[in-house]
């Protein structure tokens, strides 16, 4: 009987995959991980609660459960980046950093050292084996899929993974936790960030990185406002700019369309102006999935940010880097953010953004 550790995170998605795995006769453990400890803004330790739902899903499908501390792994190499790319005024993913650093990481080895066949967790993905290559794919439920936030996986780490929910809709698997009586079983997903949760964000960024208050200014230089700093605004961003009443504007809604982080002064504009969208990017370090194209050259999909739909693109290989072009130009392309590829239902993989080419 193969072996398998099950990512038992408290949500439904891997409570059900866990039932799912035993139900096709292997031999299943849960692991909770823990990687964040600080409570919340109401005082909740949220892992702890998280960790209840934990004990009564494993004991009603019958399975032993383990839990074990990444907090210190999560804070060198997910969190620490976060704040640095912050720091720079770009707009980090750490969902995906997440998941190779963290989830993938760690976890594997863990699992590898007390002898288990295969990992598992409860993301929308597929997985398929091709001539000893391991290929990502999206699941078939296009609404929930997460192929874009496993964009930085690795053979090795695709290897002994299984995606038990590959196949199925989200409405499917809350009516199987309906039918199984599970705690967990009309939990609402998880949002915001990865292993922290949903936060007030520019006030739990504010913990780390001290408010530097500056200038808030339309493109040709005239001062509209006063920003908190910075970092806690996104290319993109229309809430919360504090500007919406200005008597000397032409009652469009403001965005923020640059960041000026050396000189401290963040840009913004009234209406979905040209400032917004851009014709290409640039992106480092490109991890390919299963390995690099034969061409150089060619022409595929491309999304920018999750639940975004595929954008077709030209894509041109320099060396590690990726230089992106886009056939429809593209509102609010971030840096920081990571740009993914696909081919059909095939991710090719992801990169994080560098650069924007307007």
């Amino acid at each position: 009987m193969k072996t398998v550790v099950v990512g038992i995170s408290g949500g439904v998605d891997s409570a059900v995959s866990a039932y799912l795995l035993k139900q096709q006769g292997y031999n299943v453990i849960g692991l909770f991980m823990v990687n964040w400890e600080e409570d919340d803004e109401d005082g909740v330790c949220t892992s702890k609660l998280d960790y209840e739902d934990v004990k009564r899903v494993c004991s009603a499908i019958g399975i032993p459960y383990y839990t074990v501390n990444y907090s210190k792994q999560y804070y060198d190499k997910v969190f620490t980046y976060f704040l640095e790319q912050y720091k720079k005024g770009n707009t980090p993913n750490p969902d995906v950093l997440c998941n190779r650093e963290v989830k993938f990481g760690p976890f594997l080895d863990f699992a590898k050292k007390i002898g288990a066949d295969y990992i598992a967790t409860g993301h929308y993905a597929k997985k398929e084996e091709k001539d000893g290559e391991y290929y990502l794919l999206k699941a078939h439920d296009k609404n929930k899929d997460q192929s874009y936030f496993l964009n930085q996986l690795s053979q090795d780490q695709l290897k002994y993974v299984l995606f038990p929910l590959a196949d199925i809709d989200k409405p499917k698997v809350r009516e199987i936790a309906e039918k199984l009586d599970f705690s967990n079983a009309h939990k609402k997903d998880s949002t915001g960030i990865c292993f922290i949760g949903e936060r007030n964000f520019r006030k739990f960024l504010k913990n780390f990185l001290p408010a530097k208050p500056g200038d808030m200014k339309t493109l040709d230089g005239k001062v509209v406002g006063k920003h908190e700093g910075v970092m806690y605004y996104t290319l993109g961003q229309r809430r919360g700019l504090g500007i919406g009443g200005k008597s000397d504007g032409n009652g469009e809604r403001w965005f923020v369309v640059d960041k000026d982080v050396k000189n401290n002064i963040l840009y913004v504009s009234q209406g979905e102006g040209e400032e917004l969208f851009s014709s290409g990017l640039v992106s480092g370090k490109f991890n390919f999935i299963p390995h690099r194209p034969k061409d150089d050259e060619f022409d595929c999909y491309a999304k920018f940010r999750y639940r975004q739909p595929d954008q077709k693109v030209h894509v041109k290989i320099v060396d590690e880097h990726i230089e992106v072009t886009f056939y429809e130009r593209q509102r609010a392309v971030t840096p920081g953010q990571y740009v993914v590829l696909y081919d059909g239902e095939t991710c090719l993989g992801g990169g994080e953004i560098e650069k924007v080419i307007k």
